[in-house]
């Protein structure tokens, strides 16, 4: 066989390869938000027409540190994880950094108008791209943006919101939960998903049943609960234990996106 014909296959093989990788991997956006301050997020296109699109918010200190190098924290976050999950059940997704004047994270920030503000400007850059609805999706401590953004936001909000593994309690490190946010202010379709057995003590499965019960004023309110997968090998409030849903991640982000073309009429 004519090795140049060879030479030129392995180029075209390579080249399709490194093209997949890229579109797996996201584009990185950024945008200005509040005066002097701009915004990163990771942007994700799914391949057919999308049900809405998806903003995704990491849990901890929450900063990804963002590059066209890649991704330096939170790679095997739950909700980070599987951010390609959610692109193939058909919707656009963004993965949030921190703003630009929070080199140091989302501590006792997550509560802020400024950051409810900044997340505003998010979902005005994902209607301009595609005008479809817009959620939020919280895990951990990344549940208390998508709260606030969501109580906060009378116009500019979000269309939903999804709330995995909530903080509920406090800690001598966790100064905000989703109990400083006026839940009652949400007038949105809200998904809460936990763990049953989540053994972090920011998140013990009885205050999320409790929670519910805060939503007066949203529209379609639901708690879904699952329980098993893999046994935890890391800390109980990390991401490969039960209150990251080791083990269960096809499961429920497939629940999760049913729940929301439920919601929009599209399953």
């Amino acid at each position: 066989m004519d090795l140049r014909f060879i030479g030129i296959v392995v180029i075209v093989l390579l080249t399709v390869s490194f093209s997949c990788l890229h579109a797996m991997e996201g584009e990185l956006r950024t945008i200005p938000t509040r005066p002097g301050v701009t915004q990163s997020f990771l942007l994700i296109q799914p391949k057919d027409k999308p049900t809405a699109s998806l903003i995704l918010f990491a849990g901890a200190h929450g900063r990804l540190a963002l590059s066209p190098q890649g991704m330096g924290w939170g790679k095997g976050n739950f909700l980070v994880r599987n951010k390609e999950r959610f692109a193939q059940q058909g919707f656009f997704v963004a993965v949030a950094d921190v703003p630009s004047d929070r080199p140091q994270g989302l501590w006792n920030f997550r509560t802020s108008a400024a950051h409810a503000e900044d997340i505003q400007h998010m979902i005005a850059e994902l209607k301009r791209i595609s005008d479809i609805p817009v959620w939020l999706i919280g895990t951990s401590m990344g549940t208390v943006s998508a709260a606030n953004a969501a109580a906060r936001l009378k116009e500019g909000g979000p269309n939903g919101l999804v709330l995995t593994s909530t903080v509920t309690k406090e800690s001598k490190q966790v100064s905000e939960t989703v109990n400083h946010v006026r839940l009652k202010d949400i007038r949105v379709p809200t998904l809460i998903v936990h763990h049953r057995q989540d053994d972090c003590v920011l998140t013990p499965y009885e205050l999320a049943v409790a929670l519910i019960r805060s939503l007066t004023q949203s529209p379609k309110k639901e708690l879904l609960t699952f329980s098993g997968g893999d046994l935890s090998v890391s800390d109980p409030c990390e991401e490969k234990s039960f209150h990251g849903f080791l083990g269960l991640d096809a499961e429920v982000i497939t629940a999760i996106t049913s729940w929301i073309k439920t919601v929009h009429g599209s399953r």
